[in-house]
Order: C-alpha cells, then structure tokens, then sequence
C-alpha cells in the first residue's frame, strides 16, 4: 500500500503529475484584480488552493475564480469564450487544443503574448532561447504566440517494459535487436522463469495494434498516429515501406510460437492486472506507460525500461506526446494589464515556482536533507488526502510552467527514484515522428476526414496479418498498400508536408 501511495503521488507530481493561509474574509485579502477560469477535475479548490493564496504573497496579484470540473462543461464553455461570450481576463489550466488556439486567436478573443515576454517573462523567454522546439511548438504561422506551454521533461510515453528478475534467473543478456528479444521471448516461453512449475508465462503482453505498433522501431519505422513520419525534410509513411512488411512479418512469427499475448486484441488493462501480490508474475515483456497498469506494487522493481532497440546500426524510439504541452494559459482580449499575468504566470517557469506548484512550500509540505534528497513532510496518506489537492496543483490538467526531473530524482524513496530514472532511460533515444505545428482550419479538417478513412482500415488489416488471419502474401499485401492510398494515404502525406519547411 505504501508503494502505491507513493507511486501515485510520483504520477500526479510527473504527468499533469491544508488550512487556508488567510481566514475567508479575513485579514490579508483584497478584491481581485483578475477573473481567472480554467479546468480541474481533481480535487483542488481553487478559492482555497495555498498555491494561489502563496502566489497572490509573492506577486501581490489577488483572481476571481471560475474553476470547470467537468470536462463535456469546459468543451462547452470554451465555445462559448471563441464567440466572446462573457470573457475572463485569463485561461488557466485551459486545456486548449491547437484548433481551439488558432480560431480563438484569429478571432481576437485571445491576444499575441510574444510582445510581452522578454520583458515581463524573462525566464520563459530564456527557455524559448535555449530550447528552439519549445517557441516553434507554440508559434503560428503568423509569428504570434497566443497561448503558454507546460514543458515537461518526462512526459508521459508508451514503454517496453522488461523483467530484469526472469533475465537474471536465465543467465540471460539485455536484448537490443529483434532477433535477440525474439530469443528472449522464447526463454521466457518454454523455461519457466517466475519458477512456479507452470507453463503460464506471457512472454510479450500488449494492448490492441496501437501498442505493438511501437515494436515497430526495431525495423527503422517511427511513424505517428496518422501513420506519418518527416525524415530529412521529406513526409512519408512506413506503412508504404518494405520494413513494415518485415515488422508484420517478425510480428506474427511471435504470433505464431505464442510469444506475445494472444488476447491482446481483445482485453483491456482492468481484465489482464495482477492484484494479488503474492501472486507468480506472468508477465515478460509488458508495453504500456508504466508497469503498474498491469503488475501490483510490490513486483514494480522487477521491471526494467528495456532500451529501444537498434535496426541497421541506428536507434530512434517514438516519443508520443514531446516536452511540450501547448495551450495551458492564455490571456483574453478583455484583460486590461495583460504585463501583470505574464510575469505573474513567468513565476512557474522558475524553478522555485514550478516546485510551489507541484509540491507545495519547502519547510510546509517538503524538506531537503542535507544531502540533497527531499521528502514529504507528512505521512503519505495525509499527503495524497490533503497536501496534493490543497497545497498544490499537480494534478487535475497540465498547468503552464516547467517541470524538472532533477527534482524528483532526489526524492527519498529508493523505488521512486528508480522508476524515474527508469522513465528517463526511455526517453534516451526518443524522437518524435512529427513536430508539432498548427495546421489551418481546412487542413485539420481534411486530415481528421483522412484518418477516419485511413486509421481503421489500416490497424483491422494489420492485426489480421499479425494474428495469420490475412496471410502476408505478396497480392495481400499489395492489395492493403492499394487500401490505403484508396483511403488517401498520399492525401495526408501531402497535406503534411505542407508544414514542412
């Protein structure tokens, strides 16, 4: 339990992952200055959070709050903001898309922070210096920046997760090809490694086509969801390449000798996760975020980020989301000092800010030992009940601001402090298929009608060439190529490489 606790408090400080401090009504408050809204849906008060009562200390800047906790509500009212409609003079936790930055920028409901940044944000700025792909990410073609990033620099992604325990009982190296991880899977097949006596071991367990497609690096592929990559200036799709074909191909030769799950195309995590932690682990090689979508607590420090794995001498992983979180706080055409909330807002992008956010204050809900490491003031189940919802808000939507892993690899925790670092290995070799870029209105919509042609078609046929439903013969597989042009696969790549320049 105790693990668990701290395993959820490490997501919800990462991923995005008390008593008021003036009385309500009482001494050392004053009217707002600014109407703040935004989304939450974990259980944070804004009126009461100590993070904005703190901010509202060092900065002297005092909100007026409309906080959403549901999301289907905040959709709603974000179109009614695009149409003008009853502005606030600041989003927060905005959760706003990149359709819903453009459209409510060419409207005029929110305004260009650009002009405002190197001097009222200087620390946001000099990220934006030192990181390029940050300012791209949140630029419009027209050069403004409408709305303020999360920057993470452990974002969520999808990992290959291995158990190092069953590598170390079979006297077994750290794959890093196809053909030595398919060696791998066979050892943990036939020679029973969680030493139970039965043959029940899951050499592979996934999730669905999505999951395995992230499998698909070991043959040179990183294409993202709309099955596109950029590579060297050019767009292109592995579905058209040669290598996908010999993916399909390793794939379900694992199929075939019962390597990897053969109800991964039809559970779900809540159907295949251990709770019993007692229970003989079965699991070999698990692909998901982290292992505790599958395995309990207590089997966590088996599992290790197995490494991407190299293809003809290169190593490139899928980075799923990227450092950046885009629209997390924007400033509205009714904001009269509009200079006051981006200095304000240039606090989280600090170190000591982000922290305050995050975790609350040094000396109040944390301590750093002396020799660097930090712990929780409280005990943990104070902490998860009262610290995270009260005193900070790391948790409920990304916040705009920065997070560092630094911080969080010196927690006291010997297992926390492993999975991070764990996480960070998997990020060693992680790019992503297509940089982030704000398509027009038109294109977005010629590219989710793409992708509704596109997407089903190729992830059915795919799983049936996995599972030997389809043979991968030379006329099936020329006959899905003709498929997905048919859908409009040049289409997209084509709309894509517009973007590219």
């Amino acid at each position: 339990m105790i693990m668990k606790k701290l395993v959820s408090l490490l997501c919800a400080i990462l991923i995005l992952a008390a008593a008021p401090a003036f009385p309500a009504g009482g001494e050392g408050q004053h009217a707002p200055d600014f109407l703040m809204e935004g989304y939450d849906d974990a259980n944070h008060d804004w009126e009461t959070n100590l993070f904005f009562q703190r901010m509202q200390e060092e900065t002297g800047i005092a909100f007026e709050f409309r906080q959403h906790t549901d999301a289907e509500s905040w959709k709603q009212r974000k179109r009614a903001i695009l149409e003008g409609e009853d502005l606030p003079d600041v989003l927060f936790k905005a959760e706003l898309n990149a359709g819903e930055i453009r459209d409510m920028a060419a409207a005029g409901v929110i305004i260009d922070l650009k002009p405002y940044l190197e001097t009222a944000a200087p620390d946001l700025w000099a990220l934006m210096q030192e990181k390029p792909e940050v300012m791209a990410a949140v630029t419009l073609a027209d050069g403004s920046i409408p709305a303020l990033p999360t920057v993470n620099e452990l974002p969520n992604n999808e990992l290959m997760w291995i158990n190092t325990r069953w590598l170390t009982a079979l006297g077994l190296e750290m794959p890093t090809t196809a053909d030595e991880l398919t060696e791998v899977l066979r050892a943990f097949k036939t020679r029973d490694p969680n030493r139970n006596g039965k043959s029940d071991e899951v050499p592979l367990a996934f999730i669905g086509m999505w999951e395995l497609r992230f499998l698909s690096h070991a043959f040179g592929i990183n294409d993202n969801d709309y099955y596109i990559h950029v590579r060297d200036g050019k767009v292109s799709s592995g579905l058209l390449t040669d290598g996908y074909r010999d993916f399909l191909t390793w794939l379900h030769q694992l199929w075939a000798e019962n390597l990897i799950d053969h109800q991964g195309f039809v559970t779900m995590d809540t159907l295949r996760q251990i709770t019993d932690s007692n229970a003989a682990v079965p699991y070999g090689v698990i692909l998901s975020s982290t292992p505790l979508t599958v395995v309990p607590s207590a089997a966590l420090d088996q599992y290790s980020v197995l490494p991407a794995l190299s293809f003809d001498g290169k190593t490139v992983y899928r980075d799923l989301l990227g450092s950046v979180t885009r629209g997390t706080f924007a400033i509205t055409s009714a904001c009269k000092e509009p200079e006051k909330l981006v200095s304000w807002v240039n606090r989280l992008y600090t170190q000591e800010g982000s922290l305050l956010l995050q975790v609350g204050r040094e000396g109040e809900e944390y301590l750093v030992n002396e020799d660097g490491s930090w712990d929780w003031i409280a005990d943990l189940d104070t902490v998860a009940n009262t610290v995270v919802p009260g005193s900070t808000l790391s948790n409920g939507g990304a916040a705009p601001g920065v997070i560092s892993v630094s911080f969080q690899q010196r927690y006291i925790d010997e297992s926390t402090r492993r999975m991070v670092d764990e996480m960070m290995r998997g990020r060693e070799h992680a790019e992503m298929p297509f940089p982030l870029v704000y398509l027009s209105r038109e294109d977005e919509e010629k590219a989710a009608e793409l992708q509704a042609r596109i997407a089903p078609y190729a992830e059915q046929q795919l799983a049936c060439f996995v599972t030997g439903d389809l043979e991968l013969s030379d006329e099936n597989w020329a006959a899905f190529q003709n498929g997905v042009q048919e859908r409009g696969l040049t289409d997209m790549i084509d709309l894509w490489q517009k973007y590219i320049h």
